[in-house]
């Protein structure tokens, strides 16, 4: 009887740089899950690639110098580059930077990043493949996912150009993101993070269209995905973490803060308020309603005390006066956030905010966001320094090796106050062995520092 050997054609190899927002990470996700559904196998550096795929992000001059050098070192290292992300709406930049590019596709295009693999590394794939399902790629630890809910933004701030890079509004089917949900957490996820460019906005485009799940109609609406989100179960039984970020102030999020109380939601809001002052919001084009803000964030702590609130500000706007950042500390201090980010104001090539009057000098920038991290870190070391001697839920990240001495064993943790790679950590000593990154424990904390905690387990 003969016999004949097939040999498997060799997997062509993808690399990728993801650069930017948790929402360009999912992208990435995405983009890296379609090619391997085609055959390909992921490379973990350039060497080994076959092309590279470059996911950049536009939002800020900073952040598209950050993608050039991306881009220049992906085609030094290996020389066959395909660009995608928010900065490949600027293609004529790009290729006057890098003209060796192969080709380059804008934010969330999915298809036309595959196709231009594709073209210029043809899938190597025969008759002979594996047809067993494959999971998704996740970029990020198997117990955190993001789920990004929409894209694009029906806002129009003034110094920001997300709407012409990712579109308006578009949000994703209710029971499609709930099955995706389901579908992560029974794969291991602990802990969602809801993302998207106004996650309050969730189903505005499709007059919150209501769709079956689990025999029951769902619509496609904040308060609705959040209560549906809290009914997950992971496989010990627990709750998963519910996070939701990029939440506009609308009074419909007053309806999510219950449901915090209830610990459905992780009591966690990350709200983009950008500034204070009611003339810069007012050229900012943003909501004025600040005195009201800080009614709604009082009542928010009435209803659950242990609600960690996040935001970004953004100073040095044009026409910015002293007075208007002073209030903005001011309102700082009555409003308490636990989480503050600041960005010193930069101007974004076709943002409305370029043609505004009264440009701040780059000095008073930096002095005015030295003061205002300076203000928060005060306030953050005070709300830190109130937890210690509570015992609070943490999530594990990262488990360390044995101290060479004594066999301890350290480990890095987050509180439900603890966004990942956004806010701090739980720095934790005397874990014992058998622990991972995914478990969820409860721990005493014994000390604070302006931006961490520090504990060890119950």
């Amino acid at each position: 009887m003969n016999t004949a050997t097939t040999i498997l054609p060799d997997q062509k190899k993808i690399g990728m740089v993801s650069l930017g927002c948790p929402k360009a990470l999912v992208d990435s996700e995405r983009i890296l899950t379609r090619l391997r559904a085609d055959g390909y196998a992921m490379s973990p550096d350039y060497a080994g690639a076959d092309v590279v795929l470059v996911n950049t992000c536009g939002f800020l001059d900073s952040a598209k110098e950050e993608s050039l050098q991306a881009i220049g070192e992906a085609i030094a290292e290996n020389g066959r580059v395909i660009v995608t992300g928010c900065m490949g709406e600027e293609a004529e930049t790009i290729r006057a930077a890098h003209p060796a590019v192969l080709a380059i596709t804008g934010a969330h295009q999915y298809e036309s990043v595959v196709e231009a693999v594709h073209t210029h590394a043809p899938p190597s794939q025969g008759p002979y493949v594996d047809l067993i399902p494959q999971p998704d790629i996740k970029l990020t630890p198997r117990h955190y996912s993001y789920l990004k809910i929409s894209e694009g933004c029906n806002h129009s701030c003034a110094f920001c150009i997300i709407p012409q890079l990712r579109g308006k509004l578009a949000s994703r089917r209710i029971d499609a993101v709930l099955r995706e949900a389901e579908k992560l957490v029974a794969a291991g996820t602990k802990e969602l993070l809801v993302i998207s460019q106004d996650t309050s906005a969730y189903g505005v485009d499709t007059r919150h269209e209501a769709r079956s799940w689990k025999g029951r109609d769902v619509r496609a609406h904040m308060t609705d995905m959040a209560r549906e989100l809290g009914q997950l179960r992971t496989a010990e039984g627990r709750a998963p973490w519910v996070r939701l970020h990029y939440v506009y102030p609308y009074p419909h999020v007053d309806q999510v803060i219950p449901l915090m109380a209830d610990g459905l939601l992780t009591p966690y809001l990350d709200i983009p308020f950008q500034h204070a002052a009611p003339s810069v919001l007012k050229a900012m084009k943003r909501p004025a309603n600040e005195a009201k803000v800080l009614d709604r964030i009082h009542k928010w702590r009435s209803i659950c005390p242990d609600i960690t609130i996040r935001s970004t500000f953004v100073v040095g706007f044009p026409g910015e006066t002293e007075a208007d950042f002073q209030y903005l500390l001011d309102w700082l201090d009555e409003a308490q956030l636990d989480r503050v980010g600041a960005f010193r104001f930069e101007p974004v090539e076709g943002a409305a905010a370029n043609a505004l009057p009264g440009a701040v000098p780059d000095e008073v920038k930096e002095e005015r966001y030295q003061r205002i991290m300076e203000k928060t870190a005060a306030i953050s070391a005070a709300k830190l320094a109130a937890k210690v001697g509570r015992v609070l839920p943490v999530i594990v990240d990262e488990v360390g090796e044995p101290d060479e001495e004594d066999g301890s064993i350290g480990a890095t943790a987050r509180s439900q106050a603890d966004a990942p790679e956004i806010d701090g950590n739980v720095f934790l000593r005397d874990v014992g062995e058998g622990r991972k990154a995914g478990d969820m424990i409860d721990v005493t904390i014994e000390d604070a520092d302006e931006h961490d905690l520090y504990g060890v387990p119950v």
